[in-house]
This record gives C-alpha cells, structure tokens and sequence, in this order.
C-alpha cells in the first residue's frame, strides 16, 4: 500500500507554473509535518517546504515567495504552488513526512518537474 502518492510533475516554460499534489495516508501520517524535497541531477537532496499539522510552513529560503505549501487534512492531501519557474528548479520533487519541520523520515516516489529556458 502505497503511502504517499504525488502527482502533478511535467514539462513547463520558464516563468510558468505547476502544482504538485500529494495524498498521503490519514493513518500513518494524519499527525506529521508532511514536506516537499527536491533533487537535481548531479546534487543532494534539498529541502524545499513542509507544513505542520497546525499549518505552519517553513520554507528553503531561496524559494520564499514563489513556492507555496498548503495542506487539506480533510482530504489528506499536501500541495505544493510553484510559481516563476526557473530552469534551476529542474529536479525530482519528493513528497516527504516525518516528525520535524524537515521532515525526511519517510518518502514517496518522485515526480519529475521540467522547466525550460
């Protein structure tokens, strides 16, 4: 059973937007930070975003303003708004959830997000 199921990855122009969605597992993770990660080819893992049960957000600085993390508890489900897209946000996007406003300690397969000069 899968936990975590993403969606929303493709190709967009520079400049554009795409929104990512998540829907995750009420009874593994209803009481978890749920996050976004991303990785680019020939780079680390990186923080992106994560969002408390609360609904408090935390952001990768350099993203502050054009990505957005937003949560449904109802619907288990996490978003993630990216908008201005560059081609530096290339990467696999990791849905993510764990007990700390990082959290990494569980993931779900990746969505690739292209975006073109």
């Amino acid at each position: 059973q899968m936990q975590m199921v993403v969606s929303g990855g493709g190709l967009v122009q520079a400049g554009g937007s795409l929104r990512l969605s998540c829907a995750y597992s009420e009874r593994s993770f209803a009481t978890y930070f749920m996050g976004w990660f991303r990785q680019s080819p020939g780079k680390e893992r990186e923080f992106v975003a994560s969002i408390s049960v609360r609904g408090d957000t935390y952001y990768q600085d350099s993203l502050v303003g054009r990505f957005t993390i937003s949560r449904d508890s109802a619907k288990n489900m996490v978003y993630l708004y990216m908008n201005s897209l560059k081609p530096d946000d290339t990467a696999v996007y990791y849905c993510t959830a764990g007990r700390t406003s990082r959290p990494a300690d569980n993931w779900g397969q990746g969505t690739q997000v292209t975006v073109s000069s």
